[in-house]
């Protein structure tokens, strides 16, 4: 099967590079020939560097390389068993592309965004064969990260979800089903690293460097504010923007100001060299408290949320309690999934502390999920 890609960023990119290893012939779609010329510098400057550590032959290099077309043309993804569209997260543009494409393709052409954050079902209802369309969402760097998110519409076929999945099992990803819902499963569980660990910084109870040291030590490769500096100030902000406005403005996904300046100065992170912590050359970092008790409270505290809202999104139906915890190992590299992370602490001591928030607080924000209470 002739794989299409539209886009050619780093993750249209990304994927080209899984499905061209996985030994099918690739289409990469882009209207802009320079962004086309720099996807695929940047797929031969890639196995390159495969070669040289000795993970693929130079012969191997040369035959996945080929397999891989940069063309400018949308006619060019009309023999293609399955199009995958990885371009800007704008609703309306999606859309129209998809409108485009189905004039194209074959009739049982599978459509697939890599959406992040909108509605697959939104999506699909602009298209005149609603049921062959799909979510297939990769994480960046997609031929590193090893989860996928499988996403039916609701007016997706019954069996693509199935098919989907054992497609991405083939090409070497774990892939997860989940129902559209804002977020799906790692944008949504994940929401309460950041957004709890923002508001214990904005209530001054501990700086940066101290909350980053906390989940550190319980076993997270990166504390929330350097790995928010990471990813991007413009790419998570926006992401917890559109899950707070998605779920009727809960109050458990409220952004924070604190980040939204940050984004307004152009601190992005990393990229930007300036973000929570400043990486310019010579730039020293904040050394954490070594209080433990107060390290303790950060911990339990941010887990405590992570596990209800992991045991909410359960109970919701957006996934099965194996997949949730797969996607959180697999997708952002938590030492242990969240509903079993659950079990072994105790729900009842999950309970108590999200008691203790609430009076503390007198808030939404910390209600006990009717999935812990039942489970």
């Amino acid at each position: 099967m002739k794989i299409g890609i539209i886009g050619s960023g780093a993750m249209g990119s990304g994927i080209a590079q899984v499905a061209a290893q996985a030994g099918h012939d690739v289409v990469v779609f882009d209207q802009q020939k320079s962004a086309l010329d720099r996807a695929e510098n940047a797929l031969k400057s890639t196995f390159a560097k495969l070669v040289e550590k000795g993970k693929i032959s130079e012969q191997d290099s040369a035959s996945i390389f080929g397999r891989v077309a940069f063309r400018e043309t949308i006619d060019s993804l009309s023999s293609c068993g399955l199009v995958i569209e990885a371009i800007v997260e704008n609703l309306d543009v999606k859309k129209s592309v998809f409108q485009s494409l189905e004039k194209l393709v074959s009739p049982d052409c599978i459509l697939a965004t890599n959406t992040s954050s909108l509605s697959v079902t939104a999506i699909a209802a602009a298209c005149s064969k609603p049921e062959r369309f799909i979510g297939i969402h990769f994480f960046n760097p997609a031929p590193l990260m090893p989860l996928v998110e499988i996403i039916p519409a609701l007016q997706t076929n019954a069996e693509l979800a199935s098919t989907c999945a054992n497609l991405m099992r083939a090409w070497g990803k774990v892939p997860v089903v989940c129902k559209d819902t804002p977020g799906f499963i790692v944008n949504r569980v994940a929401r309460p690293y950041y957004s709890e660990a923002l508001r214990i910084y904005d209530e001054g109870i501990a700086d940066m460097a101290t909350i980053d040291s906390a989940m550190r030590n319980q076993g997270f490769r990166m504390g929330p504010f350097e790995l928010m500096d990471m990813i991007g100030h413009d790419v998570n902000y926006t992401v917890t923007e559109s899950v707070f406005a998605a779920m009727y403005f809960d109050p458990r996904f409220r952004p924070s100001i604190t980040q939204k300046k940050l984004v307004e100065a152009n601190w992005l992170g990393r990229k930007a060299g300036r973000g929570f912590y400043n990486y310019a050359e010579g730039a020293e970092r904040p050394n954490p408290s070594s209080d433990v008790e107060l390290s303790t409270a950060i911990s339990n505290r941010i887990l405590a949320m992570l596990i209800n809202e992991a045991y909410d999104a359960h109970y919701l139906g957006v996934a099965s309690a194996e997949d949730i915890d797969l996607a959180m190992t697999k997708g952002v590299n938590y030492p242990k999934g969240l509903i079993s992370w659950g079990k072994e602490i105790g729900l009842d001591v999950i309970v108590e502390r999200m008691n203790v928030l609430q009076l503390q607080y007198g808030e939404d924000r910390y209600r006990v999920s009717a999935g812990i209470h039942k489970a």
